[in-house]
């Protein structure tokens, strides 16, 4: 006598499944033992040379970092030379050899923007601007840095709209960098020299509402006259 085929649950039919995937997959290894073999070689491989890649990266950025903490007195006393080229048969390595050496790293890119300092103080302008423009690094105040570095290249050319719109830019990396009121009121300052004044009124605004602690704050009212 034949009896009623019980139906499966949901709960059975994945698990007949899953049992299924296991055989079919032990099966496909036991088959193919000696593929299997190499691809797990070459994953093995791979993450060793990931492993190897961060650590040697890590390493060099620690090794730009030391070289850029000793060079950077140079820097604060003004002696922006010194800091660009180093001084020879010292330790001091010079700001243009960590860039060069150690570029890629993140201390390597913060280099960078010091390097370009450096050359805008002593009047090479065309150099800094490079600088400024290769940073690639990740820290917010170095990437404001690097925008308003290129805004006061393109202002010194009498390019105000590029300077203005770089400035705002650099404005808006981060809400919470130090700098941003005096690049939202050199942004403005260039928006009214190229005749934009309503974007120079609704940046100086943000200053006079947000910022009245800063410097800023205190240089506004008087665009603001300029502007009436």
């Amino acid at each position: 006598m034949l009896t009623k085929k019980k139906k499966l649950t949901k709960k059975e039919i994945k698990e007949d499944k899953l049992v299924e995937f296991y055989y079919r997959t032990q099966s496909y290894i036991e088959e193919n033992k000696n593929k299997v073999l190499m691809y797990v070689g070459a994953l093995a491989v791979v993450i060793v040379a990931i492993i190897f890649f961060l650590n040697y990266r890590s390493s060099r950025n620690e090794e730009a970092g030391n070289l850029l903490s000793r060079v950077m007195d140079l820097y604060e006393q003004g002696a922006y030379l010194e800091a660009i080229e180093g001084k020879q048969g010292t330790n001091l390595v010079g700001l243009k050899k960590i860039v060069e050496d150690y570029g890629s790293t993140e201390n390597g890119e913060t280099a960078k923007i010091y390097l370009a300092n450096a050359y805008a103080f002593l009047g090479q302008y065309d150099k800094a601007f490079g600088y400024y423009e290769d940073y690639g690094g990740s820290n917010d105040i170095y990437k404001a840095a690097a925008l308003a570095g290129q805004a006061g290249y393109y202002a010194s050319k009498g390019e105000y709209e590029k300077a203005a719109k770089l400035f705002k830019k650099a404005a808006n990396v981060s809400q919470i960098n130090p700098s941003r009121p005096d690049y939202l009121l050199k942004a403005g300052i260039n928006f009214m020299k190229a005749g934009q004044k309503d974007e120079a009124k609704s940046l100086f605004q943000i200053i006079k509402d947000d910022y009245k602690t800063s410097t800023a704050f205190a240089q506004v009212d008087r665009y603001f006259t300029e502007l009436n």
